[in-house]
């Protein structure tokens, strides 16, 4: 079936699509596909997962699947309802391949962060000195301003050569640098650097790119030395084109009162590369998660930098009060205060996050993108099951 796209729109690397849809409804709740914890009764928190996340996928316009992991002190619960695979009974599990959107920006900071640590990037480090080329307005950007979203350059997903780009060639992403280019027309969204606060994924961009100038290797490379082979993430990767890795969760457009539609290899993930590319399930998110937040890929005192706060919001927002440190978000929440990132993108949205001390961690997964201007039920709803789980993890 052809489908005819009229329109694409983007926030945060999420990609919206609305499309021409035929009528249909969501696909049905099931039930947790692993009960909590062995010998564990199922307290406040765990049915209030369960409650809200059977509601989430079976209302008009919800997500087909949502997973839940909640890792108490390494005694994980995972919850799963609805389907991996609208058509299916097949539930997403810990072990199914996601596009992590918006959450690879963790990622890239624990690229950039580690290199810090090594002495090879400095935080006072400006991209201009880094990366060549770049409007005058943008170059007295540091790298932690670049960590931070204080740097006012613009996000080049709002340009409209990219919406254009990407509907004409989904599956053919633009050089590195070329993704960055699309931003050079549009206006600072504040001047001076570091005034103020916007989130923008050509930051990240940038980030990659003074990382690959730094180290003289590609950032793929960095990726693997510093991060997933540290860490041991065997199922995390940085792929370049449609195709995910298998098992997989399929992603969907979900909109009330029409069918999901299947976008899964909707557009390649160079289209996002740093600021949005990885793919992990959510076991290797979890771990990563944990040793990112207790900061065991930097020093003490980089570390201590990282967890200087300021007012901003991750995108989509994540549950309670949020606030921004350097390519990590602090979330206040009704029972007590951990660190991670959010995302979405065409056919998924994501959270994850730990305690400081990276003992206790919860990892939202839903294969659908749900944001709060396009479904304000269902992100509620969301938050909430995100809400309850960190009070879960917390045991509170």
């Amino acid at each position: 079936m052809h489908r005819h796209l009229v329109h694409l729109a983007v926030t945060g690397v999420a990609v919206v699509a609305a499309t021409l849809l035929p009528a249909g409804s969501s696909f049905a709740a099931a039930g947790p596909t692993t009960a909590p914890t062995a010998g564990s009764a199922c307290d406040a928190h765990c049915q209030a997962i369960q409650r809200i996340g059977r509601a989430l996928v079976a209302r008009d316009g919800g997500p087909p699947g949502l997973i839940v992991l909640v890792d108490s002190a390494g005694k994980v619960a995972d919850y799963s309802f609805g389907s991996s695979e609208v058509g299916t009974e097949t539930p997403i599990t810990s072990t199914d391949h996601l596009r992590l959107a918006s959450v690879s920006k963790a990622y890239n900071g624990g690229v950039a962060l580690a290199l810090v640590a090594k002495g090879v990037l400095h935080l006072s480090d400006k991209v201009g000195t880094r990366v060549r080329g770049l409007p005058s307005p943008w170059r007295n950007a540091t790298l932690t301003e670049l960590l931070q979203h204080t740097s006012g350059i613009p996000d080049f997903i709002r340009s409209p050569e990219f919406a254009e780009d990407i509907t004409v060639h989904p599956d053919t992403p633009p050089p590195r640098y070329g993704l960055v280019r699309l931003a050079f027309p549009l206006p600072m969204a504040f001047t001076p650097p570091g005034s103020s606060y916007h989130y923008s994924n050509t930051e990240n961009e940038l980030v990659g790119l003074m990382v690959q100038q730094a180290t003289h290797r590609t950032y793929e490379q960095e990726l693997a030395d510093l991060v997933t082979g540290p860490l041991g993430l065997a199922d995390t990767s940085l792929p370049d084109g449609v195709d995910l890795p298998t098992p997989y969760a399929h992603g969907y457009t979900v909109q009330p009162g029409t069918a999901p539609v299947d976008e899964t290899n909707a557009f390649a993930a160079g289209w996002s590369w740093a600021a949005g590319g990885v793919v992990a399930t959510p076991t290797d998110v979890d771990r990563f998660i944990r040793a990112y937040a207790r900061g065991a890929l930097t020093t003490p005192a980089v570390h201590a930098d990282q967890f200087r706060f300021r007012p901003g919001s991750s995108e989509p927002p994540g549950p309670g009060t949020n606030a921004a440190g350097l390519a990590i978000f602090r979330y206040r929440t009704s029972c007590g205060t951990v660190y991670g990132h959010t995302g979405n993108t065409l056919g998924y949205t994501q959270f994850a996050a730990s305690t400081s001390g990276g003992t206790r961690s919860v990892v939202v997964q839903v294969n659908g993108q749900i944001t709060p201007a396009g479904a304000p039920g269902a992100f509620a709803q969301l938050l909430a099951v995100e809400d309850a789980a960190v009070c879960a993890a917390l045991g509170r």
